[in-house]
């Protein structure tokens, strides 16, 4: 499963599934998950740079990714353990000034989330290493401070029932990702940031970090506002 950046064919987003986050954007929070798609073209692996749109201003949102194994639909909680393949870092960077606006007109978070080089992601975590993956603590840091440091014990709905959610509604497939929320701290990054993540065990060692940094995209797409 190594390959999923290459074979996977979507990404989905859990939003709203930390109740700091919620609170602090001032969200509601739902009564079952819910989610959002991002496209495969905004992967970008550590090392890379996040390009911000001419406009735009970018948030960081620092997740957990599950990586599916195999394709499977109306999945039970008690079987989506046997659909993971493993885990994955991700930062799902969301265009926050855009989203306000299409949010207040009704309208989708297509644009709002699918940029290019948003969502700066990792590479594959067999689940053999990770054991329990309600148990481990994301972070991230812009520029050497921290802003983000949460442990996933914290998620509303657990890996299970976002499974069963999702695959209700749509088939999840080999190499598909599921990001699963992000908890509070989220906020800007500038052109010219080092931005830092990472996904630690309960000792501590670390199963995944990103290094990433943030440009002045050139060209393309332009927020008025």
């Amino acid at each position: 499963m190594a390959s999923f950046l290459r074979n996977g064919r979507k990404i989905v987003a859990i939003g709203r599934n930390y109740a700091n986050h919620i609170k602090e954007l001032g969200n509601t929070a739902p009564k079952e998950p819910f989610f959002f798609l991002k496209p495969t073209t905004s992967y970008v692996g550590s090392g890379g740079q996040v390009e911000i749109p001419k406009g735009i201003i970018v948030h960081h949102e620092v997740e957990l990714g599950v990586i599916i194994g195999k394709t499977g639909r109306d999945i039970t909680p008690a079987n989506a353990e046997s659909f993971i393949a493993g885990y994955t870092l991700a930062i799902d960077m969301t265009a926050r000034n855009l989203q306000d606006v299409v949010k207040k007109a009704g309208l989708p978070w297509s644009a709002v989330k699918g940029f290019d080089t948003f969502t700066p992601i990792s590479h594959f975590i067999p689940k053999e290493d990770v054991g329990d993956p309600h148990n481990l603590q994301l972070w991230l840091k812009i520029n050497g401070a921290t802003k983000q440091d949460s442990s996933t014990a914290d998620m509303i709905f657990r890996i299970p029932r976002l499974i069963e959610h999702v695959s209700s509604i749509m088939t999840l497939e080999e190499g598909d990702v599921l990001l699963t929320g992000t908890p509070a701290g989220v906020g800007p990054i500038s052109a010219g940031d080092e931005i830092a993540a990472g996904l630690k065990s309960p000792n501590g060692s670390s199963l995944a970090e990103l290094s990433l940094k943030a440009i002045d995209r050139k060209g393309g797409y332009s927020f008025s506002g």
